[in-house]
C-alpha cells in the first residue's frame, strides 16, 4: 500500500532490501526499533549471483529463524583442477552446520524481505533514494526519495524526505549514499567479476557444489590461466547455476587485464559435455555479469550517522567471491550496534555504541581479508595458479585448510588444529 503523502520518520532507515538490508531490518525490528526498509525495485528482481550459501551463511539464516526446509541442500565442495578431483564434505563444527544451501537470488531476496516485514519492519518497494539529508555539521539525518519510474504501485506517490537518527546504506556495489558523502572506493583493494546463467540440466541432481579451478583466457594449454574458478551447482527445481568468478589484486590490474569474461564463459560452456545441456535452448533467463567489491574497499563503515552494509561496504570475500554470508552478518552487527546506541541518553554515548559496528567487522573479517589480499596477489600469477591446482589438490590435509579459508568456514574460537592455524594467521597480519 502506498504511503501517505508527506515526509516520514523512523528510528533507522535502511536503503536496499538485499540480504544485508533485510537482515538489518529483521534484527532491528526484533530489537524493538522502528525501521523503514526502502527498496528501489519490486521484490524478486533477478540479480547476478552464484546463489551458493556456505555453512557460514546458513548460520546467519538460522539466527534469523528462516525456514529453509525446502531450499536446495548441498553436502560439500567438489574441487576439480590440474587433472585431480577432490570431494570435501562440509564438516560438522560447533558454530557451523555440516551442510550448505542454494537459493535463487530472486527468491532469497524476497524471502528475506518478507521475513523482515513479519518481524515488524516497514517495507516500501518502488522507492528510489536520491540523496542523503545532512545537518549543518555534515551528519546524515535522513534521505530524500521519489517513486521509481515504471514500477507498478510504488510505495510512495511523490518525492518525500525520510528522517532518522541513523541511516544504513545497503544499496549494493553502487553505494550511492556513501558516494554522495564522499566515501570513495579504495582502488588498491581486490576487485572481482562474476558471470552466470541458469540452465535446466541433469546436473540439477548433484548434491555437491562443484568448483573448477582452470579458467583459460583462450585455448587450454596457453600460459594465461586466470585467477578464479568456474562453478556448477543446483539451485532446485531442475535448475543449475553455472558461472565463473575471477579476481584482480587492484582495480588497475583488472583494467590492465582487459579480459572479456563473457567470452571466457561462453568458451568454457562450449567444452563441457553435451549431456549437461548447458546450451542456449536449455538456458533460463539471461547471461548476467557483475562487479564484486572486495576486502572492505569502501570505508569508513560507520561515520556521521551513516553505516555501510554488505556490498556497499565492499564486503565480498577475496578468497571465493562470496558476499551473501558477509552481507547477512553485517546486517546483524549493524542492528546490534544500533540497538545499543538507541538505549544511550547522550549523543556521545550513542556515537560510542555505534562505533562497535566497524570494530566488530574488523574483528570478524579484517585479518581474514588481509590474508585474502595476499592470496589474490599470489594466484594472479598464472604459474602460481598452475602450481596450486597441479600440486595442491592431491594433498587432502592442505585442501581441508584451503577449503576452510576459501569458504570462511573456520572457527573464530576453539576448533581443531586447522582453525587454530588460521586464527594465528589472522592475528599476525594487519586488519584490512
Amino acid at each position: 500500500m502506498a504511503a501517505a503523502a508527506g515526509d516520514m520518520s523512523a528510528d533507522v532507515v535502511v536503503v536496499g532490501a538485499g540480504p544485508a538490508g533485510s537482515a538489518a531490518a529483521y534484527h532491528l525490528a526484533t530489537l524493538g526499533l522502528d525501521v523503514l526498509l526502502l527498496e528501489r525495485h519490486e521484490l524478486g528482481r533477478d540479480k547476478v549471483c552464484g546463489d551458493g550459501l556456505t555453512p557460514t551463511a546458513v548460520r546467519e539464516l538460522v539466527a534469523m529463524g528462516m525456514d529453509t526446509s525446502t531450499w536446495q541442500r548441498n553436502q560439500g565442495l567438489r574441487v576439480i583442477g590440474g587433472g585431480h578431483q577432490l570431494h570435501i564434505p562440509w564438516p560438522e563444527q560447533a558454530s557451523l552446520p555440516a551442510y550448505g544451501l542454494a537459493r535463487r537470488r530472486s527468491d532469497l531476496d524476497r524471502d528475506l524481505a518478507k521475513h523482515a516485514v513479519g518481524a515488524g519492519a516497514h517495507l516500501l518497494t518502488g522507492v528510489t533514494v536520491t540523496a542523503p539529508v545532512t545537518s549543518a555539521s555534515g551528519r546524515v539525518i535522513g534521505v530524500q526519495a521519489r517513486p521509481t519510474p515504471r514500477v507498478p504501485e510504488p510505495g510512495i506517490q511523490a518525492p518525500i524526505t525520510v528522517r532518522a537518527p541513523l541511516v544504513m546504506d545497503a544499496g549494493g556495489v553502487s553505494a550511492r549514499l556513501a558516494t554522495a558523502v564522499g566515501r570513495s572506493k579504495d582502488e588498491r583493494k581486490p576487485l572481482g567479476v562474476a558471470v552466470r546463467a541458469y540452465f535446466r540440466s541433469p546436473r540439477a541432481d548433484d548434491a555437491w557444489m562443484e568448483s573448477r579451478l582452470e579458467l583459460w583466457d583462450g585455448p587450454a594449454g596457453r600460459s594465461d590461466l586466470l585467477p578464479g574458478y568456474g562453478w556448477i551447482w543446483s539451485v532446485g527445481d531442475g535448475l543449475v547455476n553455472v558461472g565463473l568468478g575471477a579476481v584482480s589484486s587492484t582495480t588497475a590490474a583488472a583494467s590492465a587485464r582487459g579480459i572479456d569474461y563473457r567470452a571466457v564463459f561462453n568458451r568454457w560452456l562450449g567444452h563441457v559435455p553435451e549431456a549437461w545441456e548447458f546450451t542456449p535452448e536449455h538456458r533460463v533467463g539471461r547471461i548476467g555479469s557483475a562487479a564484486l567489491p572486495m576486502a572492505f574497499n569502501r570505508k569508513p563503515h560507520y561515520a556521521d550517522g551513516l553505516m555501510l552494509l554488505g556490498d556497499a561496504g565492499g564486503m565480498v570475500s577475496p578468497f571465493n567471491g562470496e558476499g551473501i554470508a558477509q552481507a547477512l552478518a553485517s546486517g546483524r552487527l549493524a542492528a546490534e550496534a544500533a540497538a545499543q546506541a538507541a538505549a544511550r541518553s547522550t549523543a556521545a554515548g550513542r556515537e560510542l555504541a555505534l562505533s562497535q559496528y566497524p570494530a566488530a567487522l574488523q574483528a570478524q573479517m579484517g585479518g581474514y581479508y588481509t590474508l585474502g589480499r595476499i592470496f589474490v596477489a599470489l594466484i594472479e600469477h598464472p604459474e602460481v595458479m598452475r602450481l596450486c591446482t597441479r600440486y595442491g589438490l592431491p594433498r587432502k590435509r592442505l585442501m581441508r585448510l584451503v577449503a576452510k579459508l576459501l569458504s570462511d568456514g573456520w572457527e573464530r574460537r576453539g576448533g581443531d588444529g586447522i582453525d587454530h592455524f588460521i586464527q594465528l594467521l589472522t592475528r599476525m597480519v594487519p586488519a584490512a
